[in-house]
């Protein structure tokens, strides 16, 4: 089990200072266990975000006392993304626990290797219950059945340990194909009475009143009286 150490945190303490010193400030909770605030070290907290995720058991480590919890929540900086704040949540023994593990999609899809489909993730994650011990990090779904570009897969197609148990609609749709639709430029028709208007307007000019008009190179003839 992966194993993070916490501090206890004095509640009056300046978190911004704690920030700038490279400590997250945190706290950790349960059914059986009262808030009680903590410090993590950032680069420590990281490492083990990264390999548990907030789907995996940890063990946090708080001067002589252990407690088996879940990373809850993080709060995190909507620019740097740097962490700000940490909730740990303390599994109680003997109980089962839900949480949202991800969906990792693997293999090839047929309709979208030959029949230029469009593999579309309808979910990232799958809602499940299992003893802190059986928690999978991640559930892993082939795409390979999708072989046409109707096919979909849905929830209860997904198959899970026996210690396993599913909480999210066995209904829903984890991924489909969806079909490339092509972009057809709009040609619009040409307004033919304008032309018509235009042109007319042009051999009315050529000649004021309906006036003759001489032919290059000759004179017009004027009727004599």
């Amino acid at each position: 089990m992966i194993t993070l150490s916490v501090e206890k945190r004095d509640m009056k303490s300046n978190v911004g200072t704690l920030r700038k010193k490279g400590i997250i400030p945190a706290v950790f909770y349960g059914p059986k266990e009262k808030n009680t605030p903590v410090s993590v070290s950032m680069s420590d907290f990281i490492k083990v975000w990264r390999k548990a995720g907030e789907s995996s058991v940890i063990l946090l480590k708080e001067s002589e006392n252990e407690h088996e919890a879940l990373i809850h929540d993080i709060d995190v900086h909507p620019v740097t993304g740097v962490p700000r704040h940490v909730d740990f949540y303390v599994i109680e023994k003997g109980k089962k626990v839900k949480v949202k593990v991800p969906i990792e999609f693997e293999g090839t899809s047929p309709a979208v290797k030959d029949k230029g489909g469009i593999l579309v993730k309808v979910l990232r994650e799958l809602e499940i219950e299992a003893s802190p011990k059986d928690l999978p990090h991640e559930i892993k779904i082939d795409i390979s059945p999708l072989t046409e570009l109707d096919s979909v897969i849905i929830v209860k197609d997904i198959k899970l340990p026996e210690s396993v148990t599913l909480i999210s609609l066995p209904g829903e749709i984890v991924a489909s194909i969806a079909v490339a639709k092509e972009e057809v430029e709009e040609v619009k028709p040409i307004d033919m009475s304008s032309i018509e208007v235009e042109k007319k307007g042009k051999e009315a000019k050529e000649g004021e009143e309906g006036a003759p008009v001489a032919e290059e190179g000759k004179e017009a003839k004027v009727e004599k009286k």
